[in-house]
């Protein structure tokens, strides 16, 4: 469901989102739900490489959390500088999950 909201903003602040709806073709509240929906998604991706560089998060949470594909995150990885923590604890799980079995 959606629900009104109500915030103060500087007028400058204003000004902008105003330039992004003009630049849109979209209207106000339109322009600030797209806006709001990027950065909800930036600091999604932001949070779950900190989490993850920390070690609060795994790969999987990680991946969840930010809702990216397992195929991008590494990619995330590399533009933060961030080293895959992929230890052979990590990698038997991986071989269980996939139903690999040992010989």
């Amino acid at each position: 469901m959606d629900r009104p909201i109500t915030t103060r903003l500087p007028d400058e602040f204003l000004l902008e989102i105003k330039q992004v709806a003009d630049k849109e073709h979209i209207d106000i509240s339109t322009a600030i739900r797209k806006l709001l929906v990027k950065a909800m998604k930036d600091w999604k991706i932001k949070y779950a490489l900190e989490q993850y560089s920390h070690g609060e998060f795994s790969f999987g949470q990680a991946v969840k959390f930010a809702n990216v594909s397992a195929w991008d995150f590494p990619d995330l990885l590399k533009q933060h500088k961030i080293p895959i923590n992929y230890d052979e604890e990590e990698f038997n799980e991986d071989l269980k999950t996939i139903g690999w079995k040992k010989r």
